[in-house]
């Protein structure tokens, strides 16, 4: 009986002892782990911001890094090397990072948000196995120089919120899988080597409100597509190499408020629906543009800024610009426009650079007709 208690007693205390050694408050070993072969692939000269990843416990003041309140496990990690973090204050610089993206970070099947961004310095390729973080919300990559391609089955995250892979080295054509994200809201993927054209089914994406693929190779038609995406306020498809029409359905988009085509091979004429739309900053300009402006200025023109220069566009300056309720910036200049410039507002406030080199335009602020 004595030896029963014993054995007894001894298996209590050996419960004990794990629990003392793996609090039910701290993160999972292998949740560690993979943090650590994380920051493995990463080199941090500068800020020492690893320099707190040490202790049994990834959830208690790793620089960067949030677990679940519940369970525990890494939720976010949010490592940027722009912030205004007192780190960065004390070292009086921003963040640079060399390394990679070790796929260790796929290990952390909890993680809903992943942020390594602005460190200039990281290179390699977006680890494939991205994937499989089911619960992924954010992936925020911007301002790194990571090249290779977007993984191929991005679409599997169904819960990605934020996609933004900006200001890198990425290459290949957009995967036509990123179509089924279907909660994403914000896609950033400015600057970077991505060819290829727009998917067809681009409108799949309804809840997108920012669209942002400027500076890239995209080539091919704005799909028509786009205009089923009701809460999309922010289109910039500027410097790519687009080529064919502006779909006449952009300007019927309820809520569409900056539109930025600029420097493509885009041709045909200016879609009147634009001119009365919701858009209030207009960039059309180094395109192939051709045909007249539409004279269709009304109530409903509002135009923080419209920018038609560098065009093939033909015709006098349309005289209803003056019923627009308000045009803060016009350029038409570089075009192959002719004859009297309008009076009133908003020309009174506009400078000749707006109308310049020009066929024949004369006129107020150019010189008298």
């Amino acid at each position: 009986m004595r030896r029963k208690t014993m054995d007894f007693t001894l298996f209590c205390v050996a419960l004990l002892l794990l629990a003392t050694a793996f609090p039910v408050d701290s993160c999972p070993p292998s949740d560690r782990a993979a943090l650590l072969s994380f920051r493995a692939a990463l080199h941090e000269p500068y800020l020492g911001i690893f320099n707190s990843w040490t202790g049994a416990d990834c959830c208690r003041n790793w620089y960067g890094v949030s677990c679940d309140a519940e369970t525990r496990h890494v939720a976010d990690i949010n490592l940027r090397g722009e912030s205004e973090d007192p780190i960065f204050e004390r070292a009086k610089r921003p963040g640079y990072m060399t390394g990679t993206i070790s796929p260790a970070i796929c290990r952390l099947k909890r993680l809903t948000s992943l942020t390594v961004a602005d460190w200039k310095g990281i290179t390699g390729e977006i680890p494939s196995c991205i994937t499989t973080i089911p619960f992924l919300r954010v992936l925020d990559l911007i301002g790194n120089r990571l090249s290779g391609e977007i993984p191929a089955n991005i679409g599997k995250l169904h819960r990605l919120t934020v996609l933004n892979v900006a200001d890198n080295l990425i290459m290949g054509e957009i995967p036509r899988s990123l179509t089924n994200l279907s909660n994403l809201m914000h896609l950033d993927m400015r600057n970077n080597r991505i060819s290829g054209p727009l998917p067809r089914d681009f409108g799949k994406l309804r809840m997108l409100s920012r669209a942002l693929l400027s500076g890239n190779r995209i080539t091919g038609s704005i799909p028509d597509s786009v205009s089923d995406i009701y809460r999309l306020a922010d289109l910039d498809l500027s410097y790519n190499q687009l080529s064919g029409p502006i779909p006449v359905s952009l300007g019927k988009m309820a809520v569409l408020a900056t539109l930025n085509l600029d420097s493509n091979k885009i041709s045909g004429p200016i879609p009147q629906t634009l001119i009365n739309s919701a858009v209030s900053n207009l960039n059309l300009s180094r395109n192939a543009l051709q045909g007249a402006i539409p004279d269709v200025f009304g109530p409903r023109s509002y135009f923080t800024a419209l920018d038609l220069s560098y065009n093939g566009l033909r015709g006098p300056v349309p005289r209803s610009i003056s019923s627009a309720s308000f045009i803060g910036h016009m350029d038409l200049s570089h075009n192959h426009l002719c004859g009297r410039i309008p009076g009133g507002p908003p020309f009174d406030h506009l400078e000749a650079s707006s109308f310049m080199y020009n066929d024949c335009l004369c006129g107020k602020p150019l010189k008298d007709c």
